[in-house]
């Protein structure tokens, strides 16, 4: 009898030991991946799951193209899982504490070096609500300011998520006006200076204002990003490159409408001459993405020369690729790049890395992921290139050609602040 009570005893020592050591292996588990960013507590609970945690898949492995790792990249990428729908964000964001807290954007918080640098952002979006949101969450900082400027074109749902984010956010904001956006049209270019136009009316004093679309996704810190800034002491980081191929854009009248007063699908070109540019301003050409300093963005906002050229380009293919690329090299604007020096080339600009089809293997290793429009949409193993290359920002990231991409920057983001919440 006393031998079969011991034994009983042995079993409940043996099942206890055994559950404690299932907590303490799960509690490790958690508490890896919260400090290698892959758990991320979430409102929004199913709609979107973190799919390195449900395939096992290290981004650690990933970056260091360990092909195991990679191959699994490979696999979720086919299995082509749905993300969440614009009217999941809108359903997520319709209850602001909640969402606020479970999203932990009332835990970030930036250090008093960050702090003395705020940062303002245009954010030009017109589709996929969940990758708006996971850009914001990425460069969201509370000291910061944010515009979102949204198409009239783009869908209810769409539009109502961006305006839900806006309402849980106190420092965003959608734009006071917002544009018809088409392609390669003056509205495209009208977006932004809305944005801007509304940010230096912020209370916010922020000191560089970055723009961006919604296939864009950030490769450093706000703490990096501040400390790259405040090394161009007051320059801009705008590509600005002479170019007579393109010179087409702004000789000729462009067609926006038909006769009917329906909008083209981007600009017609006409043979009717237009003249030369005002005040005898040189033309370059450039992106449409910047990095501009406060005092610059003042200039363009209140300069009569900035509002003519604005004029004269109202009819030009693509002006948000020569606007700001022939601005920054007026003589005297501030953070002047002067019209005699170089091409600032778009690998010398380091707002944006862009990788095209036609210069791979010559300037960068090939696209892992897919083209679209001769622009390479990343795929995983670029996460090392990425980070490495020395930008701020990559295009295009898009979670229906690779969501593991997207998953691994945000941890090996979040890693870093760690780290460097630590020191």
């Amino acid at each position: 009898m006393r031998r079969l009570r011991l034994q009983r005893m042995l079993k409940k020592v043996i099942r206890y030991f055994l559950t404690l050591m299932l907590l303490l292996y799960v509690f490790t588990i958690l508490f890896s991946r919260v400090n290698e960013g892959s758990f991320f507590p979430n409102a929004l609970g199913s709609r979107r799951q973190q799919l390195t945690v449900k395939y096992d898949i290290n981004c650690s492995g990933i970056y260091d193209m360990e092909p195991v790792e990679v191959g699994k990249s490979l696999v979720v990428r086919n299995k082509k899982d749905e993300g969440p729908s614009d009217m999941d964000i809108v359903k997520a964001i319709s209850d602001c504490d909640r969402y606020v807290v479970s999203e932990s954007f009332d835990a970030i918080r930036g250090s008093e070096f960050e702090r003395e640098f705020p940062l303002a952002y245009s954010l030009v979006v017109h589709k996929n609500a969940d990758l708006v949101e996971r850009l914001l969450r990425a460069i969201y900082m509370p000291h910061n300011v944010y515009c979102i400027h949204y198409d009239l074109k783009s869908s209810d749902d769409f539009k109502s998520a961006m305006q839900g984010l806006a309402r849980c956010l106190p420092n965003v904001f959608i734009s006071s006006k917002l544009e018809r956006v088409q392609y390669a049209g003056i509205s495209r270019l009208k977006a932004d200076l809305n944005c801007l136009s509304d940010l230096l009316e912020s209370e916010v004093k922020w000191r560089y204002v970055i723009n961006l679309c919604g296939q864009d996704f950030p490769l450093r810190t706000n703490a990096e990003l501040v400390s790259d800034l405040k090394m161009l002491k007051g320059m801009n980081m705008v590509e600005s490159k002479r170019s007579e191929e393109k010179d087409w854009r702004w000789r000729f009248h462009h067609d926006l409408k038909s006769k009917l007063n329906e909008y083209y699908e981007s600009p017609v070109t006409t043979f009717e001459e237009k003249p030369p540019p005002p005040h005898n301003i040189e033309m370059f050409v450039g992106s449409a993405y910047f990095t501009i300093s406060r005092a610059f963005a003042l200039f363009v906002q209140r300069s009569s020369l900035a509002r003519d050229f604005l004029d004269w380009s109202e009819d030009t293919y693509s002006p948000d690729e020569h606007f700001w690329a022939t601005l920054v090299r007026v003589s005297g604007v501030p953070g002047e790049v002067q019209r005699f020096k170089p091409d600032v080339t778009e690998l010398e600009s380091k707002t944006r890395l862009v990788k095209w089809f036609y210069f791979e293997e010559d300037l960068y290793p090939p696209c892992t992921g897919e083209h679209v429009r001769s622009v390479c949409v990343y795929g995983a193993a670029e996460l090392r290139w990425l980070l490495n290359f020395g930008h701020w920002f990559a295009n295009k990231v898009d979670p229906k050609v690779d969501p593991i991409l997207i998953e691994c920057l945000e941890e090996k983001l979040l890693e870093k602040r760690l780290m460097s919440n630590q020191q």
